[in-house]
């Protein structure tokens, strides 16, 4: 085999690392836009330029890729998550790099991958169900324990148990979301965040 065809060869090899990170993030904004149900192998593999086979190679079935997502975009919210915490900031602007997380993706003209997926959640197979109620759950901890902090600190104010105000905000942040699609802007997303961070920021 001359040294161009084994060139050739190399980059289509199924087994290459990097070809499984390019289908999940081709597979990602498919989601993100399209939703799971309207992500097909054929769509993934014509932008990554591979096969369908090349696609079953990594991920056998679709839930498989699903799955694979989500645990994907769990760690990665995660790890943005643990660069806040360790920013040692109060916990108003901790808050407000939250909200930033999902305005980020909305300015990219895509939704929340877990928020999407929930849409969708009665026809998802169960290891995608069982992994995006991680998502909510861990973010729901994650909230919880900041808003707490927060009003022990006195620059928080809400009524009632931390965890209700923390799923309040989730529910807004994604909903506003799908506004904003909707209407194909972000200015419904913005105001109902700045409206959440008011109404639970202490006057100072």
């Amino acid at each position: 085999m001359s040294a161009l065809r084994h060139e050739r060869a190399s980059r289509t090899q199924p087994d290459d690392p990097t070809t499984a990170t390019r289908i999940l993030d081709e597979a990602e904004r498919l989601a993100q836009t399209r939703g799971f149900n309207g992500l097909s192998y054929a769509d993934v593999a014509a932008v990554v330029g591979t096969s369908k086979a090349a696609l079953h190679y990594h991920f056998s079935t679709k839930a498989d890729l699903g799955r694979a997502l989500i645990e994907r975009y769990t760690e990665r919210f995660f790890t943005a998550l643990d660069e806040i915490e360790a920013s040692d900031a109060a916990a108003p602007e901790r808050l407000q790099r939250y909200v930033r997380l999902y305005a980020d993706v909305l300015k990219q003209d895509r939704l929340c991958l877990c928020g999407m997926l929930a849409a969708e959640y009665t026809t998802l197979p169960d290891p995608m169900r069982g992994a995006l109620r991680v998502f909510f759950d861990r973010n729901e901890v994650w909230l919880t324990d900041l808003l707490e902090a927060g009003r022990r600190a006195g620059t928080l104010r809400f009524d009632g148990p931390a965890r209700d105000s923390a799923r309040a905000l989730m529910a807004v942040l994604e909903g506003a979301m799908l506004l904003a699609r909707a209407y194909g802007d972000t200015k419904h997303f913005d105001a109902a965040a700045a409206y959440l961070i008011r109404e639970v920021t202490a006057a100072g």
